[in-house]
């Protein structure tokens, strides 16, 4: 059987930087061995497969899956596959409104929003299904800076300390002194499992904060290598993650809040990810991930 495919980068607006992401348009029949394979033939951080939804009033159905395992969530697979229905379904209609776009995911409902105005890149953003919780703590500062080939004391900034938050899927989100040691930062996979737990939930992502003329708010990293990923360029539902950091350690006011994240940088695929936050009565509310897309390559599965 011929199933089409589509590559993209996520969160760039240029080819050749971002996340890159597989996406397989006619997935139906295939179970969830066979994509795994095909997940692992890619050898991207995520491919996505979509599927007629199951509740005909949502757009589609996603699976998502890295190169070892499949993902109830992620943001730059949500992205670009809102992106890439958008473009598909309704391209002419994206360059006047937000074309709002349901897909249906492991965690839930995910209600997108895709564009694509004239002389900008196409970009999506989508909402929170799950706002981001407290799940567990984190293992002692040494040994989090061991299997990350730093020091105990690059560890932690003002009041951020590394903790467990999930949107989703779990991450140790891990504050880091400095751009230098964020930087420096490198994944022991001796020491990675016991630092940050098995495999389902063993995401590290690091965040630092910038200098001061930099155009972003904070610069980041995430390693899961015991999920096939040993850096990831881009990591949507772990921004997600990190609005629960923001909340447990910064006075966020009242209000709307847009804040730049840089991730993928050490690995010359610079991402741009925008994590809106609208927090009432010291309360996050309501989130958002978003960013922009570029469709770069297209062909066909034979199988």
């Amino acid at each position: 059987m011929h199933r089409p495919y589509y590559l993209l980068d996520v969160f760039t607006d240029r080819p050749l930087a971002g996340n890159q992401l597989a996406v397989v348009i006619d997935s139906d029949g295939l179970d969830a061995a066979t994509m795994q394979k095909i997940a692992a033939e890619f050898n991207l951080s995520e491919t996505v497969f979509i599927f007629p939804p199951r509740d005909p009033i949502n757009t589609a159905r996603l699976r998502i899956f890295t190169p070892k395992a499949e993902l109830p969530f992620a943001g730059h697979p949500t992205i670009g596959a809102a992106v890439l229905i958008g473009e598909l379904r309704a391209a002419s209609l994206m360059r006047s409104e937000d074309v709002r776009i349901v897909l249906e995911e492991p965690v839930g409902d995910v209600i997108c929003h895709a564009r694509h105005r004239p002389g900008s890149a196409r970009q999506a953003d989508f909402f929170l299904p799950k706002l981001p919780v407290l799940i567990g703590e984190a293992q002692p500062k040494a040994k989090i800076a061991a299997a990350l080939g730093l020091t105990p004391e690059d560890i932690g900034f003002d009041r951020h300390q590394p903790a467990i938050f999930s949107a989703g899927t779990p991450f140790t989100c891990v504050p880091i002194a400095s751009c230098a040691a964020l930087a420096a930062a490198q994944p022991r996979l001796d020491l990675f499992a016991e630092a940050f737990g098995p495999s389902e939930v063993a995401h590290a992502y690091l965040y630092a904060l910038p200098d001061d003329d930099a155009s972003h708010d904070f610069e980041t990293r995430m390693f899961a290598p015991t999920l096939g990923v040993l850096e990831d360029p881009a990591t949507g539902a772990a921004a997600a993650a990190f609005a629960g950091a923001l909340m447990a350690f910064e006075n966020v006011p009242d209000g709307h809040h847009a804040l730049r994240l840089e991730q993928g940088v050490a690995l010359g695929r610079p991402s741009k990810i925008i994590l809106s936050l609208d927090v009432e009565d010291g309360r996050l509310i309501m989130a958002s991930v978003g960013g922009s897309a570029v469709i770069v390559a297209d062909g066909t599965l034979n199988l």
